[in-house]
């Protein structure tokens, strides 16, 4: 069997391609969530999938509770199997919105080959742009707006973001493989932004609010509607149960203060900063 297989062959025009990856940058569901919002949002169709039984480690030695996000997926009912799924790697793509998502669990082996995969998708189909989703756990209080760092493939995209009020990663150590494909559609001429957004160290729950901020990034790239109206309740539930379970946790609480004095202090900084801040945001007064 071929480990990359379309279903269809679309030609597509200036297309942008927006990825994501379960593991080690989806932190509070993020990536997941942001791609899963994303495909909802239009329709779409099965485009092709990477076959994924050569890129993982399906059995790991430890306890059950240890090992059970390696191996594949199992459907029994009344004894009878009925389903046996291994990770799932699939693109699909929007003719009418010129878009194509994909969504995949990082691989364990062979790195450059699933690269080669996911970018030969890219070329076929008449992808120009990819964006990269995903979060890490940082010190940005749940309060709080999460900060998003990027990364680009190509220095002349650098430009485009300076209206995002994006911050630039400077970052040395384990890399994830959106890194490498960074490096490896710059290769290929294909254009790519990596997105990471800062959640909160300490809830390992589902973060709208991470979601909410790749979305509004991503979005205004893609010519396309979500319903923020919903995400933006979503938001607000997720704020008010933190809160609730922080009040349990008075040390804890009295971190996260300290936590919301940096941020604020970051952002806002000495007045001439936050004059600018409105500036830049074309706020005159407040």
């Amino acid at each position: 069997m071929e480990e990359l297989i379309f279903y269809e062959r679309p030609k597509l025009k200036k297309a942008c391609m927006v990825i994501g990856f379960s593991g080690w940058m989806d932190g509070g569901g993020v990536s997941s969530g942001a791609i899963s919002l994303l495909r909802d949002s239009i329709k779409t169709r099965l485009l092709a999938e990477i076959d994924s039984r050569n890129f993982y480690i399906l059995n790991f030695p430890g306890t059950m509770e240890e090992v059970a996000q390696f191996r594949p997926h199992a459907v029994l009912k009344n004894g009878l199997i009925k389903n046996f799924e291994y990770p799932r790697n699939e693109f699909s793509y929007s003719e009418e919105h010129n878009l194509v998502f994909f969504f995949g669990k990082e691989p364990n082996f062979r790195w450059e080959d699933f690269c080669d995969h996911l970018l030969t998708v890219a070329e076929e189909v008449g992808v120009e742009r990819i964006f990269f989703v995903g979060s890490f756990s940082g010190l940005t209080p749940h309060t709080r707006e999460p900060r998003l760092y990027c990364s680009f493939s190509h220095e002349r995209l650098k430009e485009e973001l300076t209206s995002f009020g994006i911050r630039f990663s400077d970052y040395e150590g384990p890399a994830s493989i959106a890194t490498l494909l960074l490096l490896r559609s710059r290769e290929r001429s294909i254009e790519m932004f990596s997105v990471a957004v800062e959640i909160p160290m300490y809830v390992r729950a589902t973060n709208p609010k991470g979601i909410r901020a790749a979305l509004r990034f991503v979005v205004p790239f893609l010519g396309i509607e979500v319903d923020w109206a919903e995400l933006d309740k979503l938001c607000d539930d997720f704020e008010r149960h933190v809160d609730d379970l922080v009040k349990q946790y008075p040390d804890l609480e009295q971190q996260i203060r300290k936590l919301e004095e940096n941020y604020d202090k970051e952002i806002l900084g000495d007045d001439q900063s936050f004059k600018d801040w409105l500036r830049r945001h074309g706020i005159d007064t407040i």
